[in-house]
């Protein structure tokens, strides 16, 4: 049995759209982004994209690292610090949000997906009792351990999610074609190996997302009328 091929499937399969952890009902800033005509052509949103992607870089990418490791090494107590502490990293309602209700999807996918994985079982019981938040990073890092997919296959799902993320969004509120977000996304992954030989080395304490104007958008989206996505 060829167990790469295995891998594989489930790298697509858990990175798929499709994947039903409600990446759909977010747009990570942009439907504000192209209400505020930030964002309003393909090179825009190709700056956008790229500006959301290293925002994530260092930050829920290098949580869904270090939670691989401990899940790795099965130190719970790890899991849940930098699950609580990534919550805390988060300037904007919205953003936690999102992180929250994508990461206990997950979870609860993934209990069916490894039911006899205890520590995942955990997991979830201290998400449903509220004593861990249960962010996105987090149930990706624990999830790819268990499918025994690497540090590298984990991280360039990460990536690839924020981008196709938008991308999707964007072909609902934004003038470009799927042949632009198509080469948006092909061009954007060549940028990816160099954000990971970064993100490997860092600790939380070296985590960063100083991205401005995407929270200052975010905070528009909380006030606002546009409700086509959840963020």
């Amino acid at each position: 049995m060829d167990q790469r091929i295995i891998q594989l499937s489930h790298l697509i399969q858990f990175s798929d759209a499709t994947f039903p952890v409600g990446t759909f009902s977010f747009s990570n800033g942009l439907e504000t982004a192209s209400y505020e005509k930030t964002v309003h052509d393909a090179a825009s949103l190709e700056q956008y994209a790229r500006a959301a992607a290293r925002q994530a870089a260092f930050s829920d990418g290098v949580a869904a690292l270090i939670a691989h490791r401990a899940a790795a090494s099965g130190d719970y107590e790890a899991l849940t610090r930098i699950d609580r502490q990534l919550m805390l990293f988060k300037m904007n309602d919205e953003a936690r949000l999102m992180l929250r209700r994508m990461g206990k999807k997950l979870a609860e996918l993934g209990v069916r997906l490894f039911p006899e994985a205890a520590m995942l079982s955990r997991w979830l019981e201290a998400i449903n009792k509220e004593e861990t938040p249960g962010s996105y990073p987090v149930a990706q890092g624990i999830v790819f351990q268990l499918a025994e997919l690497t540090e590298k296959d984990l991280y360039a799902s990460s990536q690839y999610g924020v981008i196709n993320m938008i991308l999707g969004a964007a072909l609902r509120c934004v003038r470009v074609s799927h042949y632009d977000t198509q080469e948006i996304l092909f061009r954007l992954a060549s940028e990816i190996p160099d954000l990971y030989a970064e993100a490997r080395e860092m600790t939380f304490d070296d985590m960063n997302c100083f991205v401005p104007e995407m929270d200052i958008l975010a905070s528009l989206h909380e006030k606002g009328q546009m409700r086509m996505f959840m963020s």
